[in-house]
């Protein structure tokens, strides 16, 4: 058996109330006190129940995480960064895999599978704001990626607009000119392949270099087969380009293997940029340039949104006001893909 909260306030000669408050991280307590605490707590190895705090604040200690494919690695990787924040909070996580179909997303956002969950951080591909502002649900929400922004719910997701100028602007500074981009989607929900091209097209333009719609063919979905089909297609032009924006870092190793088998040399004869930054992108050969989301700040500030909103008054997000939009951060990780080997 651990140490319990009357074990720590036996120890530091101060009431079990105050041994609580410490733990809790409630500021009302001197500093020479806390100090006191702290020592005793660290003494003890004092663990916190979390199960038994979330019985006794009437939760489940279960909060919902539903994706478009879970063996996409990117929402993998965000996953395995969702549970570890969750876990740090005595919580489980509910994975539901949505196949970014409308009627599965909106019995997600219906509740669960009639499952009593505490809260749902939810990635949607099709659900609008006319659905979210009709969601009868009160249970706690945070919506992650740039399917609906400037919602009426808690949402994460980086400039996806940003970050898609940048790579393309790092393919620019390289000396390309002849620049395609694999993963346009004329679908209207298709927010971030919009923005993503919006991105392509805002540095094309910058640099004084005219938009080409045969550069940036449609991609059906963002799979490798996906990326190796269209990059063949680029690659039968009469003008085939110089370089290749892919929209995620599945397309561009599908691209990457179509290149290499037509026996093109990566960067010598064309370059290639993704965006996600997946692990395998570390390991390809040549190590695929990308945009590196901050996943595990994406994940921790979901699960802090959800964790917020349980802490207050059990209502929609809506009801209560102050919806939070946070911008996570990224970075462009250049490597041999675009750069050529050392």
């Amino acid at each position: 058996m651990g140490a319990s909260l009357k074990d720590v306030a036996a120890l530091a000669g101060v009431s079990v109330k105050t041994v609580s408050n410490v733990v809790n991280g409630y500021t009302y307590v001197s500093p020479p006190t806390r100090e006191k605490v702290e020592r005793a707590l660290a003494e003890l190895e004092y663990r916190p129940n979390l199960s038994a705090r979330n019985l006794r604040q009437g939760r489940t200690g279960v909060v919902a995480l539903a994706l478009p494919e879970l063996d996409a690695p990117y929402f993998a990787e965000i996953s395995r960064f969702v549970i570890a924040a969750a876990t740090d909070r005595g919580w489980t996580v509910l994975i539901e895999q949505t196949d970014g179909l409308p009627e599965r997303e909106r019995e997600v956002l219906d509740g669960v599978r009639e499952q009593r969950i505490d809260g749902l951080i939810f990635s949607p591909i099709t659900v609008g704001p006319e659905e979210l502002a009709a969601r009868t649900d009160t249970t706690a929400l945070v919506l992650l990626g740039e399917r609906v922004l400037d919602g009426p719910t808690h949402h994460v997701a980086i400039d996806n607009q940003r970050a898609a100028r940048e790579v393309t602007e790092h393919l620019i500074a390289r000396g390309h000119t002849r620049i395609a981009a694999i993963g346009r989607q004329d679908n209207p929900s298709a927010n971030t392949a919009h923005l993503r091209l919006a991105g392509y097209r805002d540095a094309l333009r910058a640099a004084g270099i005219a938009y080409d719609d045969q550069l940036a063919p449609p991609t059906a979905s963002y799979h490798r087969a996906d990326g190796a089909r269209v990059m063949r297609r680029l690659l039968e032009l009469p003008e085939p380009p110089e370089a290749v924006f892919c929209f995620n870092d599945l397309l561009a190793l599908g691209a990457l293997r179509t290149a290499l088998s037509s026996g093109l040399d990566v960067p010598g004869d064309v370059a290639i940029a993704g965006f996600d930054d997946i692990e395998d992108g570390r390991y390809s050969t040549p190590t695929l340039t990308t945009v590196s989301p901050d996943k595990a700040q994406i994940a921790r500030v979901a699960v802090d949104m959800l964790d917020a909103q349980l802490s207050g008054v059990r209502h929609s997000v809506r009801q209560r006001g102050s919806v939070r939009e946070v911008a996570a951060d990224y970075r462009l990780v250049a490597r041999e893909s675009t750069l050529g080997r050392p």
